[in-house]
């Protein structure tokens, strides 16, 4: 099954030097309790102690970091990035743009939470609200890339090597503090993580096993799996987790 991506363990490792100094090496934690009742040594990859509080901000700044690193000084225009995110990939972009120096335009669905649209103006995001359908997302996005000119660049929070690229470094510095891990669970939303993991895992360790997690009423991926072909939800998924409210998986890991 083709994944539609070139990402490699060296970008994987190239993004790891290109971001340091730019995120937490985040802590491994454990919990005898939960030990006890599966019966295994659990050990969590704590990216809710990254900046702007998720994993994001790795293959955000990687993609920036990238964008800066290509665009020379014949470039016409000043660079800019584009994406559509209900909340911490638009909270990642707009950080990681504002510490390269790089100006954000962020569309973000009109019921989006008003703390999340808030933080990323904080961050220095500048917000675009739209219709709350991923059709609208992606079309007003791209209204944006428009009228800013081929110097602006679309930074999709899964569609995008070198976010993926960035990503992949969570389950590299994971193998490093844990190296007998037998399995990674990941958690699924729109499929970013998940490329990256899979990626740098199984070229550091083939024979660890991976594992996504979804939530039942918002389980695309799973579906999309067995029938070996993206099958995006038909509508907005009824979960207490927000984000997914608004996405569906947009590459099969």
């Amino acid at each position: 099954m083709d994944v539609g991506t070139q990402v490699s363990l060296a970008d994987i490792t190239a993004a790891r030097e290109r971001i340091k100094g730019y995120i937490h090496h985040t802590p491994v934690m454990r919990c005898s309790y939960l030990d006890s009742i599966v019966g295994l040594q659990l050990h969590f990859k704590c990216e809710n102690f990254q900046k702007t509080g998720s994993f994001k901000m790795r293959g955000a700044t990687n993609a920036v970091k990238r964008l800066c690193e290509t665009c020379g000084d014949g470039v016409a225009g000043k660079p800019a990035v584009v994406t559509h995110s209900s909340g911490n990939h638009a909270q990642a972009l707009a950080l990681a743009a504002h510490l390269c120096g790089v100006e954000a335009h962020i569309v973000m669905p009109d019921n989006c939470s008003a703390v999340k649209v808030q933080a990323v103006k904080d961050y220095g995001g500048l917000v675009t609200l739209c219709q709350s359908t991923e059709q609208a997302r992606k079309d007003t996005a791209q209204q944006i890339l428009s009228r800013l000119g081929p110097h602006a660049i679309l930074v999709s929070s899964a569609e995008h090597d070198d976010v993926i690229a960035g990503q992949g470094t969570v389950a590299m510095e994971f193998l490093e503090q844990v190296p007998d891990l037998d399995a990674m669970v990941c958690s699924v939303s729109i499929g970013g993580l998940a490329a990256g993991i899979c990626i740098a895992a199984k070229a550091l360790k083939p024979s660890i096993r991976l594992i996504g997690s979804e939530p039942k009423n918002a389980d695309d991926c799973a579906r999309s799996l067995a029938a070996g072909r993206i099958i995006p939800n038909a509508s907005p998924p009824v979960t207490i987790a927000d984000s997914l409210r608004h996405v569906s998986i947009e590459r099969l890991p």
